[in-house]
């Protein structure tokens, strides 16, 4: 009888490993370096977006801990340069507000526009943009769902674990980088 158990086991185990491997198939996103089953603890120190593999990682003192999949803003090709263009900008930032009453679930701000964005919107006559966060899907979906496209105005969006478990781990002040 134990046995037929631990061979039911593995057969689950190695179901649900075939079942992640398919679901990442399609997207470019490495499956998480910690067991996603083990909550993250204490504060990570950096973030890192890869616009092009969809993904955000979160490093403490040098050591990828996490990574998740990300949509961004819905015309994500390039740097973000003015208001409305759908663009999810590039760049070194850091996380300058925390919005627990957002329109989405949490959010977390990055201080976009940097001083030269805003001089190259000046010098072009036109709005940089702002409001960029890191955050969850619109409180309407209230974890129904998971919207699986870019679809933002130029923000990082995740699920609602996603951003409750970064809600936790990433203080104000954490460093991001965005990258093409």
């Amino acid at each position: 009888m134990r046995r037929r158990g631990g061979i039911a086991l593995a057969a689950l185990a190695g179901l649900g490993l075939t079942l992640a491997a398919l679901m990442l198939r399609d997207r470019d996103v490495v499956p998480p370096i910690a067991p996603p089953w083990v909550p993250l603890t204490g504060t990570v120190d950096r973030v890192v977006i890869e616009k092009s593999a969809r993904r955000l990682t979160v490093f403490r003192d040098g050591e990828a801990l996490r990574s998740y999949p990300v949509a961004l803003g819905f015309a994500p090709q390039g740097d973000k340069a003015r208001q409305g263009d759908g663009k999810t900008p590039e760049g070194v930032f850091r996380i300058d507000r925390r919005n627990p009453n957002s329109a989405f679930h949490l959010s977390l701000g990055i201080d976009y526009p940097q001083p030269d964005d805003i001089a190259r919107a000046r010098a072009g006559g036109y709005d940089p943009g702002g409001e960029i966060f890191i955050h969850g899907q619109p409180n309407r979906l209230s974890g129904l769902a998971t919207i699986p496209y870019d679809w933002t105005a130029g923000c990082i969006a995740v699920s609602d674990a996603v951003i409750e478990e970064l809600w936790r781990v990433v203080p104000t002040g954490t460093s991001v980088e965005i990258r093409p």
